[in-house]
């Protein structure tokens, strides 16, 4: 990766997957991190260790209480720390959650991305800004793989969101000349991921079984193909556009997709439970070698709009920014199940004893 002189960076969703990610790696670069968060997190969040002095070194990361859907708050946050670098990734990205709640999905896609762009212009005109756009900006694509030149096409309020905020950047650049980027992110999963989400939903539960705490998993629809990659890769594209010589549009995937069959597999192999399928369709089952049921098939979890195959083409990010997605879809799924598997044993340790 390039060097360059420590920054005053701020970042929004600090506290989860990415945004933790993200901010250990700023950490190691030297910069002066500043989290802008809804509410202090409570102990043991991924940021944890950030916040607290280490070495006789003060904490590496600031905390600053705001709320992206107030423009006041935003130009406040951004007026005390005068941030070179802006990294927006707060948002409400699970796609089920935001058909439930379209409305404040939008309000933090759509109006915190337009607040922090106008803060940008009138106090900080040469601050870098980063935004977290998602390939289900491409929904109903009419083409594969996926490039930046794509049209968008989205099939759900997350996607209508974030198309919404790509669009504004596109403007906001082209207009006002401010250095903005917009890192489209394919699918990208690790250990750190939302219980809510498949993939985790999955590694959770292939640890659980394992360890008999649980007896078997429901899932959707099994043959719906994700182009998933590591989170910890992708933070790094996300640095790596700021350090660009102009802002741009970059896609951030593998460019190889999976389906959650596939991911389901391989999840149970980590953990010593090798499946094999029986049935057809929605009564289809996973069975370990014992022939009990460890997955089944529920209607309620199939999405009302499912995305037509989405997958990434990070070649111009390949090009221009000399980055490439590093960890292979078993490292991944093996990261994520280690990690779930130590979670589940250290609550067995930490519950008491049952008498009688």
């Amino acid at each position: 990766m390039p060097t360059s002189s420590p920054k005053r960076v701020l970042i929004t969703g600090i506290t989860g997957q990415d945004g933790s990610y993200l901010a250990e790696l700023l950490a190691e670069r030297g910069d002066v991190i500043w989290g802008f968060v809804r509410q202090i997190p409570q102990p043991g969040s991924w940021i944890d260790p950030l916040l607290k002095p280490a070495g006789g070194k003060p904490p590496r990361v600031k905390l600053i209480v705001g709320d992206l859907a107030d423009e006041g708050s935003v130009r406040r946050a951004v007026g005390s720390i005068l941030p070179e670098e802006i990294y927006h990734l707060a948002a409400q990205s699970h796609v089920p959650q935001s058909q439930l709640d379209p409305e404040s999905t939008l309000l933090v896609s759509m109006a915190g991305t337009s607040y922090l762009l106008d803060a940008i212009d009138e106090l900080t005109p040469e601050s870098r800004f980063f935004h977290a756009s998602s390939a289900e900006i491409f929904g109903d694509a009419v083409s594969s793989p996926q490039n930046e030149k794509t049209p968008l096409s989205p099939r759900n309020p997350y996607g209508s969101g974030k198309a919404f905020a790509t669009h504004l950047v596109r403007t906001v650049r082209d207009s006002r000349g401010t250095f903005a980027v917009n890192g489209i992110c394919f699918n990208h999963e690790s250990p750190r991921r939302g219980p809510n989400f498949v993939t985790r939903k999955i590694a959770m539960a292939a640890a659980r079984i394992a360890l008999g705490r649980q007896d078997s998993v429901s899932l959707g629809n099994l043959n719906a193909r994700r182009d998933w990659g590591f989170a910890g890769d992708f933070v790094k594209a996300m640095w790596l556009s700021l350090q660009a010589e102009q802002g741009d549009d970059y896609i951030f995937a593998t460019g190889v997709t999976r389906t959650v069959r596939e991911f389901c597999e391989q999840a149970f192999q980590s953990v010593g439970l090798p499946l094999t399928w029986s049935g057809v369709e929605k009564e289809e089952v996973g069975l370990d070698d014992q022939g009990i049921v460890r997955m089944r098939i529920e209607p309620e979890f199939y999405r009302p709009l499912e995305a037509v195959q989405l997958v990434g083409d990070a070649s111009k990010a390949a090009k221009e920014l000399g980055w490439k997605a590093e960890t292979g879809f078993n490292e991944i799924v093996a990261k994520m199940c280690a990690a779930d598997l130590d979670r589940e044993r250290a609550q067995i340790e930490n519950e008491p004893e049952k008498i009688g």
